[in-house]
Order: structure tokens, then C-alpha cells, then sequence
């Protein structure tokens, strides 16, 4: 028998003990052994008659337990649970997790220490929740070269800007009901400033082309500054504002950020709505091939948790593709060298714009006041860019995307 240990007994803790249990004997099937849970570490009384003596508050009786093959960490953060990882692949024991802050800033190290202790370090749902895309993007699309990754991979977010353009909702309204429908936290700063988001593409961009990417030195905007007077404008030119965390290559280098954009409605991110996810991965050989579904949420998430489980126990060895090395920042391209085309909304008339930005695409909306602009650039530099409107008076700019 096989023994398992979780630690964290959260929502995506428990889902992942639900699910097990649920399907304890394909998963069996699948392994060619028989399974159980014998750990979950929980330092709060927990009430879950069900599994009492499994509850331990000691995290030692799981790492120094031979009997436990694959530790699942749902807890969260990296206060805890970088040293208890690192732990338990020193140990010789696979680790899964959901935890897309631990990946993010310590995945490279962490992925070095389980090839060095044979054994593995998966994540399969630290990005996207239910939605695979880790392993496909290890091995489905391992033959093609990558060129670019960009997603909408926050459903918070996602929901917040779906009732603005959907229902005509302020940001605040929006938000608002976002927590009482347990899809925004309290603090929802994580979320709607981008955070949550960068994280994830610093996973899928490391992932893609080899590199540690770290999100400190990642340019990172979240959706506080969109109007409902932005996403009118934007509708005139038949588009819709969703905030995208996009990597791409370029050369020997990365152009890598997260930001709200705005996005034709023809692209197939545009019409991804609500609480869901959607990431569009773009290679030489299969083209653009979009992954969509819920990316977060209990159950989904606690199934993408199993699923690594599952395939750690069948392994007896490191996946040897499942790896970046670490690095500096040198190959990603600073912030202020990115060029874009831009949306701005301005106080300013048509002649003083054309004076400072050229040639422009100018929107409509209704119940614009005369002294109000909104407009799209051509191509510049982010530099280039915000030294030009420094020469207006600008509410708001948006960057617009080719997805």
C-alpha cells in the first residue's frame, strides 16, 4: 500500500481529500496499488469527524514517515510551505501542489532539489485551477517551439470586468458582489492587482522557454482604473477589456507582463466570461490552441491536485522534462522597451491629440462630453509612450492586444 500525506485542510485541502475518497478505487486502478491518506497536517481543531485520526498537528510524523510516498501541499504562500516542501523532496518523497506563489518564486530551486533526490515536483494545478495545461504544455506541445502564451487566468477578475461589460456595473458594484459570491476575498488586492495573474504566467513562461521567471521583475496593472466609460469606448470598436498575463519570445529573449488590454472580439479570449479562464498557447508546428475552464474553485482545483498525486505514484523516477534552470532577469525585456498599440481616454480635442500622437483611430461613445477623447495609438514603445501623454491630460490607458 502507498501511503499519502496533505498538508492544509483549506478548501483546496479538503476538496483534495473529498476527491481522493470519491475515487479511491480508479485511482487504485490506475496506480496498480492500493492508496490511502495517512496525514493531514492542520493546526487548527478541526472538526471533520470523518477523518480524526488522520489529523496531525506534528508536520515531523509526515516527513520522517517512510510509509508516505507523496506529500500534497495546499496550503498556501511560501511562509510555510517552501520549508516544508523543500522538507519532504529531501526526504525522498514527491511533492503536488496547488500553490502558484510557491511555484512562481521557488520553483526553479525546488525542481533541482527533486531531480537531485530522484523523486518529483508537480503543480499541475497552481495554474488554471481544473484546467490542464501544465503537463500538455510539457508534453503535448513539447515537439513545437513556443512562441507566446497569454491568458485570462483569474476568475475574479474576469467576473468583476464580465458585469461591467455585460451589465453596464461599476468596478466597486461589481467587485461587491464578487465577495458575496465567495469568488473575491476580503482583501481582494491579489486579484484585481494583477498579482494572482503574473504569478501564473511567470509558471507557464518559465515552463515554456526554460527560464526562471521571477514575478518581482515582471511589470504587473490589475482592473481598479477601468470605467464603464473605457468599456463603452471599446465596444465602438467592437472589443472587450480583459486583464491578460502574456509572454512571448522574442529572439533570445522574453517580452513578458499582466495587464488589462483590449482584445477584438473576434479573439477566441473575448468571449470567455464570468468566473472563467481561458489560455491561448501559440507554436510554430499546431498554432494557436486555447485551454479553457474553471480556473479555480474546490473542486477543480483539488482534482488537478489528485490527478499530479496519481501520476507521482506511478513514476519511479524525475520527469526529466517537467525542469527550467534558474537565472537572473538579463533575458526578459525591460518593461520600457515593450511596444504596444494603445488605448487612451483624454481631456483633449482631436487636433491636439493628432499634434502629439500622429496618425490615431479615434472611438465614440454615448453621452461623451465635447472635451473628452478616446483614441487608439499605433505602435510605440511603453517609453515612448507615457513621455507622450505627459503632454495630456489622461484618465486612463489601456494596452491593445493581438489575441
Amino acid at each position: 500500500m502507498k501511503k499519502i500525506a496533505v498538508l492544509g485542510y483549506g478548501v483546496v485541502g479538503s476538496g483534495t481529500v473529498e476527491v481522493f475518497y470519491k475515487n479511491k478505487a480508479s485511482l487504485e486502478k490506475k496506480v496498480g496499488d492500493e492508496l490511502d491518506i495517512k496525514y493531514i497536517l492542520e493546526i487548527r481543531d478541526c472538526p471533520d469527524e470523518r477523518y480524526r485520526d488522520k489529523f496531525t498537528k506534528n508536520f515531523d510524523d509526515i516527513v520522517n514517515d517512510p510509509e508516505v510516498y507523496v506529500v500534497a501541499e495546499v496550503i498556501g504562500g511560501v511562509k510555510y510551505s517552501y520549508g516544508y516542501v523543500k522538507s519532504c523532496l529531501e526526504a525522498g518523497k514527491s511533492v503536488v501542489t496547488s500553490n502558484k506563489e510557491l511555484v512562481a518564486s521557488k520553483g526553479a530551486e525546488l525542481l533541482e532539489i527533486a531531480r537531485a533526490h530522484n523523486v518529483n515536483f508537480f503543480f499541475e494545478a497552481s495554474v488554471g485551477g481544473g484546467i490542464p495545461i501544465i503537463r500538455p504544455l510539457n508534453q503535448c506541445l513539447s515537439t513545437d517551439e513556443i512562441e507566446e502564451i497569454a491568458g485570462i487566468l483569474n476568475g475574479t477578475t474576469n467576473f468583476i470586468l464580465t458585469k461591467m461589460i455585460k451589465e453596464n456595473m461599476g468596478f466597486d458594484e461589481a467587485l461587491k458582489i464578487a465577495q458575496e459570491l465567495g469568488y473575491a476575498e476580503r482583501d481582494p488586492s491579489a486579484d484585481v492587482e494583477g498579482h494572482d495573474t503574473c504569478r501564473k504566467i511567470c509558471i507557464l513562461a518559465s515552463l515554456a522557454f526554460g527560464r526562471h521567471v521571477y514575478p518581482d521583475g515582471v511589470h504587473t496593472e490589475g482592473i481598479t482604473k477601468i470605467t464603464l466609460e473605457d468599456v463603452k469606448y471599446c465596444e465602438s470598436m467592437n472589443s472587450v477589456i480583459k486583464l491578460i498575463g502574456f509572454a512571448a519570445k522574442r529572439g533570445d529573449n522574453v517580452a513578458i507582463m499582466t495587464c488589462p488590454a483590449v482584445i477584438n472580439e473576434e479573439s477566441q479570449l473575448a468571449g470567455v466570461n464570468d468566473v472563467f479562464n481561458a489560455i491561448l498557447v501559440r507554436s510554430d508546428a499546431t498554432g494557436d490552441v486555447v485551454f479553457y475552464g474553471k480556473g479555480a474553485g474546490k473542486l477543480p482545483t483539488a482534482s488537478a491536485v489528485v490527478a499530479d498525486i496519481t501520476n507521482a505514484l506511478k513514476t519511479d523516477h524525475t520527469s526529466k522534462t517537467m525542469s527550467w534552470k534558474d537565472s537572473g532577469q538579463e533575458f526578459v525585456i525591460p518593461f520600457a522597451k515593450l511596444s504596444n498599440r494603445f488605448y487612451v481616454r483624454a481631456e483633449a480635442d482631436r487636433k491636439t491629440v493628432e499634434s502629439v500622437f500622429g496618425e490615431v483611430r479615434f472611438l465614440s461613445r454615448d453621452g461623451a462630453p465635447d472635451s473628452e477623447c478616446a483614441f487608439v495609438t499605433g505602435e510605440l514603445n511603453e517609453n515612448d509612450f507615457a513621455g507622450k501623454c505627459r503632454d495630456l491630460n489622461v484618465f486612463g490607458t489601456l494596452r491593445v492586444l493581438d489575441y
